[in-house]
């Protein structure tokens, strides 16, 4: 990761706009509720200050890494940076499509979207992937013991981690380790439709 914009090299693609807007007063009001600097959020998250500070207006596109550190550096997950994902009282809560957040796009015109999430301690978020043909998508470790889950329901979806690669075909199931670098690629010639759920350890 590099300090003038937070990528990583092993993350590709961008976190969209509305996403951004979102986590980013989320951020600096948990962080004043804190009473934290700058300075101390962005020295425990491993970000740069500028960085930080363009988040919380909004202004920067770090990497997805990037922002689950700053969350996690905050004592919560990135899901629970978005305020309206709070559950309600009610036993059952039907979420409608408008209200599934885009997060992350990429140059192919890959998508990832968060369907429906749950703070707390036994926080769970799902997700709907469309990963293009050729397209690719990484992501660094997770806390140890942490996993992710895969349904995919159409293409197939290459997961590698460690020396590992397995392809997932449309109507197969995955569980990865994601407390290790991995990969998710598609390598046919068709979109790779998947769902997937992340099982964060605590």
């Amino acid at each position: 990761m590099t300090e003038s914009d937070g990528r990583d090299s092993t993350e590709d693609g961008v976190l969209t706009q509305s996403f951004l807007d979102q986590v980013g007063s989320r951020i600096r009001l948990l962080r004043t509720g804190r009473d934290m600097t700058v300075q101390q959020l962005a020295d425990q998250a491993q970000v740069s200050r500028r960085l930080l500070t363009q988040i919380e207006h909004g202004q920067a596109n770090p990497s997805l890494v990037a922002v689950t550190r700053i969350a996690r550096s905050l004592g919560t997950d990135f899901t629970e940076l978005l305020s309206d994902t709070v559950p309600g009282e009610a036993a059952i809560e039907a979420i409608p499509a408008d209200e599934h957040l885009l997060v992350w796009t990429s140059p192919a015109g890959s998508t990832a979207h968060l369907l429906v999430s749950t703070p707390g301690v036994r926080a769970a978020d799902l997700w709907s992937w469309v990963l293009e043909p050729g397209d690719s998508y990484g992501g660094m470790p997770d806390p140890q013991g942490s996993f992710e889950l895969f349904h995919v329901t159409s293409g197939e979806l290459t997961l590698t981690a460690d020396d590992e690669v397995a392809t997932i075909a449309a109507g197969e199931s995955a569980r990865l380790r994601s407390d290790r670098a991995y990969r998710y690629v598609n390598n046919g010639s068709v979109p790779t439709v998947f769902l997937r759920t992340v099982a964060l350890a605590r």
